[in-house]
């Protein structure tokens, strides 16, 4: 049977969705960024602190370096995969991109109207991801951070000038004890994951998140004995469904139905033909789900349901250049353009230092194909362990 045909296995044959956009990346040129956190060291005299870049996506979908910011922190070049080290604000007039510093344990707000580090705020004195990192996340209004080491939630509110205002801690583990891992938020719903196999929501309509008293172990982490376990995670724009990008020694992708504001019983779906699936990110229009390999060496993409939460078949790129000559493992992924399909995609290559692979995807009557376009990778000069990449202004 062929990758594709094995794909999502637990599942039977595709439904074809109706006549899709094409998109290739020459469609980009949407006059925005792709950002990264570059999650420099301490210590690494090649870098002046971590940093914040801002690449222009061009006309033809190509990247060009437009500005550097320095965080006055330090990143640690690692950490969770799924973990996002990027929140992306848009709102009021503000355009923020707020950044993490794992190392010194604070997160940078930049002014992306004028490329200038607005202001860093920390959380409480025991709040720190100096082992794998800090996760971040917003509502549009408050900003929440998965402290890794401490396991706690910290909160922010947003200010003027890209400044965050710290509230409080909750603290959290999982299942197994597990500590936080990734974040997700959307309106009044905080999803997490914990590395351990379980999951958890939380309801922020009070601003602190409160638990909402469904913590549970995915459906494939019980089915593998928690040798597969959620770490990314996306929510749909109207709530209705939360996806789980999972770290495992196969591709895996999980699906909870949270329309009740509650996490439900996860929906898995499996495939042998990829390894890991720890980072994922949704199409503009919500019918593709991309998925980025992260201990493995190419890209893949599923077709999604946004009535049903149900996936199938998509495509798989060719291998990414440069695997183990010039990068470790593909980490983040960002988008090409807002509309559609997406346009395009970029995709982060941990290495020292760090690139930005660029695939080409094309989807038209429910078949897509990826590949990596002409000019792939572009360099990250001042990426060291390059993990988590966005878009600038951020996705619907």
């Amino acid at each position: 049977m062929s990758a594709l045909g094995k794909f999502w296995l637990s599942r039977m044959a595709a439904v074809l969705v109706g006549v899709c956009v094409f998109s290739v990346m020459a469609a980009a040129g949407n006059g925005g960024f792709v950002v990264t956190n570059d999650d420099s060291p301490m210590g690494n005299l090649q870098f002046n602190t971590n940093s914040v870049s801002f690449y222009a996506i061009g006309a033809n979908g190509l990247l060009s370096l437009q500005q550097t910011v320095f965080t006055s922190g330090y990143g640690i070049g690692g950490g969770y995969f799924g973990a996002n080290r990027l929140s992306v604000f848009n709102s009021g007039g503000q355009g923020c991109v707020f950044a993490s510093d794992a190392a010194t344990a604070d997160i940078a707000g930049v002014i992306v109207s004028s490329f200038t580090l607005g202001g860093t705020a920390a959380g409480s004195a025991n709040d720190t991801g100096a082992s794998n990192g800090i996760g971040l996340a917003s509502n549009g209004q408050y900003l929440y951070a998965s402290f890794s080491d401490s396991s706690n939630i910290g909160t922010f509110q947003i200010q003027p000038n890209c400044n965050l205002t710290f509230i409080g801690d909750v603290t959290t583990v999982g299942m197994q004890g597990g500590f936080i891992d990734a974040m997700a938020a959307q309106g009044n719903l905080l999803v997490v994951t914990y590395g351990d196999g379980s999951i958890e929501s939380f309801n922020i309509s009070g601003v602190t998140p409160v638990s909402n008293g469904d913590k549970q172990n995915s459906t494939r982490a019980l089915r593998t004995n928690g040798a597969t376990y959620p770490s990314a995670i996306v929510i749909t724009q109207d709530g209705h469904y939360a996806i789980f990008g999972d770290t495992s020694t196969t591709a895996d992708v999980e699906v909870s139905d949270i329309s009740s504001g509650k996490l439900t019983t996860t929906v898995a779906y499996h495939s042998g033909a990829s390894i890991s699936s720890s980072n994922i990110v949704l199409s503009p229009d919500e019918t593709m789900l991309y998925i980025s390999d992260t201990q493995g060496d190419r890209v893949s993409a599923a077709f999604f349901d946004k009535n049903t939460g149900k996936l199938t078949p998509g495509c798989t790129s060719n291998p990414l250049k440069g695997e183990s000559s010039a990068w470790s493992y593909l980490g983040g992924l960002a988008l090409a353009s807002q509309t559609g399909t997406g346009g395009g995609l970029y995709v982060g290559e941990y290495g020292l230092p760090a690139s930005i692979a660029m695939v080409q995807v094309s989807v038209t009557s429910g078949k897509c194909s990826m590949k990596e376009g002409p000019g792939s990778p572009i360099a990250d000069p001042n990426g060291s362990g390059l993990l988590s990449i966005g878009n600038f202004p951020p996705l619907p």
